[in-house]
């Protein structure tokens, strides 16, 4: 520990204002995504979901870049991207247990595809891609929310009032 740092906290090379930053504003977008999601589907993934899935994808990451940077030596060959597969993986696993087949119609689809996009968007906010986040959940929103009625409608002849 270094005797500078008066907390206790281990050094990093991200500071700490940064890192809280980022998984503030990656919980902020995960939970644009997920309040809509919850808005329209009952017991299905919904804000709270959302906002961990983005939260702890923009937490492995970090992590990820920390764990890169503490690793010293002319022989480093940490590879961050294995990272980034193993939170993919993980969040597309989720996604999978939303999903489920009944009545010969397959239901969830689309909150395990949000639920994955909430994940990137935690990568995107880790690595301080900030406004790529917003433009992606908001974009997620405009999909979620303004494409339902279009999708009910006329794909599935549906009427979603």
């Amino acid at each position: 520990m270094d005797s500078g740092n008066v907390f206790g906290l281990v050094e990093s090379h991200l500071p700490l204002g940064i890192t809280l930053i980022r998984l503030g504003i990656a919980a902020i977008f995960g939970a644009m995504i997920g309040f809509e999601r919850g808005r329209h589907t009952a017991g299905e993934a919904g804000l709270r979901t959302h906002i961990l899935i983005a939260v702890a994808a923009c937490l492995f990451t970090i992590l990820t870049f920390e764990i890169f940077h503490t690793i010293e030596g002319a022989e480093n060959r940490a590879d961050p991207i294995r990272a980034i597969e193993a939170v993919t993986a993980g969040i597309a696993f989720l996604g999978a247990g939303a999903i489920f087949r009944g009545g010969g119609n397959v239901q969830g689809l689309t909150t395990g595809a949000g639920m994955w996009l909430a994940g990137a968007v935690g990568v995107a906010c880790a690595l301080g891609y900030y406004v790529t986040g917003l433009v992606v959940s908001l974009f997620a929103i405009v999909v979620l929310a303004l494409l339902r009625r279009f999708s009910h409608h006329f794909v599935s002849g549906v009427d979603d009032r």
